[in-house]
């Protein structure tokens, strides 16, 4: 049978996130976080508040929300399972959740670029685009080469 509270100590080791770190949560997103205090200001989860816990941790390192694009998806009702189920899985889609259109973001430390997409389309569509890249890849070049040899 599941405990009615978890501490914010099994939380943290439950979901491999310090503590500091709900606790910053809790600030970021009041309306979907907030823990019960006991004595001496000791913070308890009920199981709904938990699964709220884990559906952001989904959203913050899986998904690749950010702080900001969760806080619109909880202000448009997401965390109440129309979006996000129990465990904090969006629905198949291309990167949109919902109605919503809200995108995760576009992080280059978790393979993406969106530097290099805008770069691209841009100079599919203006060729006088694509030479100035030319010409500034070209520049960065002569620049790197300058400064390997020095």
């Amino acid at each position: 049978m599941a405990e009615p509270f978890v501490s914010i100590n099994e939380l943290s080791k439950r979901l491999n996130v310090p503590a500091h770190t709900l606790r910053y949560w809790e600030k970021q997103f009041p309306t979907a976080i907030k823990p019960t205090t006991g004595a001496g200001g000791r913070r308890y989860y009920r199981a709904d508040v938990t699964n709220a816990v884990e559906a952001i941790q989904n959203l913050l390192h899986e998904q690749g929300y950010t702080i900001a694009g969760v806080q619109k998806l909880i202000a448009n009702g997401g965390l109440n399972g129309n979006i996000v189920g129990a465990r904090g899985n969006a629905p198949a889609g291309k990167g949109d959740v919902g109605a919503n259109n809200i995108r995760p973001k576009n992080n280059a430390r978790r393979g993406g670029s969106r530097t290099a997409l805008k770069m691209s389309t841009s100079a599919e569509s203006d060729p006088d685009s694509a030479a100035e890249i030319d010409a500034a890849l070209s520049l960065l070049e002569q620049a790197r080469a300058t400064l390997v040899d020095a």
